[in-house]
């Protein structure tokens, strides 16, 4: 049955894999049921683009007869969709950048898996193999750039925060794209789009077009962040470590807006990796900001780094509240230690290969009940180490959240269990109890059900 919401398309390629030899279109028409699935998981979420909604699985109930399938061709690969959702298309043809995106899933989803063999080549690669493989994935994706000036700023925050802070996101990318500034970001709605789409208008006014809107994901976040239809550049690393390692490497700056546990991730990654010894020098601005109303949130975060992480975390970064202009001002400013330090170590500007990275925050944590349990959260241990184990804890109530997997498992199992030094955890568990009060766990006006407990 053919429903109004649904459409039957056979798409060429578009952006990603337009040549491709016998060989290549051969082996990417492989047949692997698990892998086909994921593609057709991550190709739905694409076609699903701009839904509001963060359940991957009311997503794949809705659409549950979704289908797609690779068509061999003489000269390439065409995909055959059948009742895919009528969103992605006007007047029966496909959206451009719905068309480039799907693509992008076929070549990193399906033609990465058979070029590198991800899964078994970096199961205990070393550092710099994995390093190596996220620079691949990258230039593979054609994302670098001979830009004589470092430029992308990395764009970090919750996809589920209020309107007015949605609002300063765009205010605050508009003025970084006034400056001539690029954006990257996790690809999906809220933080993520709202200094892509502000960054866009200013780009515009500047006379710039080739402005980049680089959206990194992962195969288990994408159904629940769909990518918002700015990104011209979108890569979806193999797992949650490669994604945040693509961030720091290619981008020159971090701004970090409102957000929940995947946004303190992101800040517990970095900070880890700032703190190491061997990035003393290396300069990396970091800024913290939102609208004045969000300054009791950024209040929260700085505390409880204070107090876990101590006053050399602290120094890492900056918190500007309410004052776009001088976010975009401090960032363009930095730039120039970028330069500086990277034509200094003969470093490229489009891959920052100085930056250590210890193996820690490389390899994939897959939470399960015990190795949740198990994390040392304790102080008797290296700064960098414990903000890696942090990350950790808060990678898995992502995992929770709102991975299809990660909230089966939940169902299955019941929530993870927290365990650690008592004070730690009393700050840890009074951050997570602000972001349940605060509605940044779920889209506001969702019952949030939490996939933890912390055992004080």
């Amino acid at each position: 049955m053919q429903y109004e919401d649904r459409v039957d398309a056979l798409v060429a390629p578009k952006g990603a894999l337009e040549m491709l030899s016998q060989d290549e279109i051969a082996r990417i028409s492989e047949d692997s049921s698990q892998l086909h699935e994921l593609f057709r998981r991550c190709s739905l979420a694409i076609l699903n683009c701009g839904s509001d909604s963060d359940d991957p699985q009311a997503v794949l109930e809705e659409f549950h007869d979704f289908q797609i399938s690779i068509v061999q061709q003489e000269r390439g690969v065409k995909l055959q969709l059948v009742n895919a959702p009528s969103s992605a298309f006007v007047d029966g043809k496909m959206i451009q950048s719905v068309r480039e995106m799907l693509f992008c899933v076929l070549r990193d989803i399906i033609f990465t898996h058979h070029e590198y063999d991800l899964e078994s080549s970096l199961e205990n690669a070393s550092s710099d193999k994995i390093t190596n493989t996220v620079f691949n994935l990258l230039r593979n994706a054609n994302v670098f750039r001979r830009s004589p000036e470092p430029d992308l700023i990395v764009c970090w925050g919750g996809h589920s925060i209020a309107r007015h802070e949605y609002d300063y996101t765009k205010v605050v990318g508009h003025e970084l794209g006034l400056r001539e500034l690029n954006i990257c970001t996790g690809c999906g709605p809220g933080a993520m789009k709202g200094p892509m789409k502000g960054a866009a208008i200013a780009h515009t006014k500047q006379r710039i077009t080739d402005g980049v809107y680089l959206g990194l994901t992962e195969p288990g976040i994408i159904a629940a962040e769909s990518p918002n239809p700015i990104v011209n550049q979108l890569v979806i690393l193999p797992d949650i470590e490669k994604r945040l390692e693509a961030f720091v490497r290619a981008g020159h700056g971090i701004i970090v807006f409102p957000g929940g546990a995947g946004t303190a991730e992101e800040i517990l990654y970095l900070l880890g990796i700032l703190l190491h010894p061997n990035n003393k020098d290396v300069p990396f601005p970091l800024v913290f900001t939102g609208p004045k109303e969000s300054a009791a949130y950024f209040e929260q975060i700085d505390e409880f780094i204070g107090t876990v992480l101590g006053k050399e975390a602290q120094n890492k970064y900056q918190i500007i509240i309410d004052d776009p202009v001088a976010v975009a001002r401090t960032m363009k400013e930095q730039m120039e230690d970028v330069r500086g330090f990277r034509k200094k170590h003969h470093d490229a500007f489009y891959y920052n290969w100085k930056l250590f990275i210890p193996e820690a925050f490389q390899h994939p944590f897959e939470p399960t009940h015990e190795k949740v349990a198990a994390l040392n959260l304790h102080f008797d241990q290296e700064l960098h180490d414990l903000a890696s184990n942090l990350r950790r804890a808060f990678s898995s109530i992502v995992a929770g959240n709102v991975k299809a997997q990660g909230v089966a498992y939940i169902k299955a199992h019941g929530p993870f269990e927290i365990h650690g030094d008592k004070a730690l955890l009393a700050k840890l568990d009074a951050l997570l109890k602000a972001f349940v009060e605060q509605q940044r766990m779920k889209l506001p006006g969702t019952e949030y059900i939490p996939c933890y407990k912390v055992i004080t």
